[in-house]
């Protein structure tokens, strides 16, 4: 009992110091305000990041090489008659992987799958449709994912990080009132800023479909979502 006693009392000591150390805070000092406001900035997104894979299977790896090249062959012409440079698609990661029978004690090489993820910024989103389709059409690509997002981030910040500044102005300009003093310079300030960029979720290969031409693409009319951007924002200004 003496020993669940003195467990107790050290976890009552040492809780303050690890808090202080999790949510380090400012010494009160004379004649100064502390105060905390969060701000946004909301923009539409001007870049759409299509991914999606270039996927081939074969006896051997060279033949397994040969029909990925011309599978990409055919995602560059499609791109090409879209009024798309190819050279603006990135490639992320390229794989030769050998495929194995494990249905038996002996381990079989069957096969080689060749795997190239691709990456392509737009920012003509009505070029978007069309590209997914085409791509959706040929039967040579899987995976696809579409994201929408803002370039100019830093700028985007800026402008959450002066609302909330503002806001932090306002709250020490009226607790000066209200304390019959004038809010003087400010002496500290803190940042933090958040992003909530989502990515739509990733889709199954889609299989070739008989589509009619006046048949409108599933986003039709849909806007994309907007990116909002947050900034906390603790400031300490005198008080005159």
């Amino acid at each position: 009992m003496r020993s669940f006693a003195v467990l107790v009392l050290s976890v009552l000591l040492f809780a303050p110091l690890a808090l202080s150390q999790e949510h380090p805070t400012l010494q009160a000092q004379p004649n100064t305000v502390y105060v905390s406001a969060d701000g946004k900035f909301e923009a539409n997104p001007d870049t759409a990041v299509v991914q999606f894979n270039i996927s081939a299977q074969e006896e051997n790896s060279r033949a397994a090489y040969d029909r990925a090249s011309k599978q990409a062959e055919q995602v560059r012409q499609i791109l090409r008659a879209n009024g798309i440079d190819p050279k603006v698609a990135e490639v992320s990661s390229f794989s030769i992987q050998p495929m194995y029978d494990y249905r038996s004690t002996k381990q079989k090489l069957i096969a080689y799958r060749v795997n190239a993820s691709v990456s392509l910024k737009l920012k003509d989103f009505t070029k978007i449709a069309p590209i997914i389709q085409q791509l959706s059409d040929t039967d040579i690509t899987g995976n696809q994912s579409i994201a929408y997002t803002l370039e100019d981030m830093d700028m985007a910040k800026t402008k959450a990080v002066e609302d909330a500044y503002r806001r932090a102005h306002e709250s020490a300009a009226a607790i000066a009132r209200a304390g019959g003093r004038n809010l003087g310079e400010l002496s500290y300030a803190s940042v933090d800023t958040f992003e909530n960029v989502r990515v739509t979720p990733m889709m199954q290969p889609m299989a070739r479909m008989a589509v009619s031409a006046a048949a409108p693409a599933p986003t039709e009319e849909f806007s994309p979502q907007t990116i909002n951007i947050t900034a906390h924002v603790n400031a300490m200004f005198t008080l005159k």
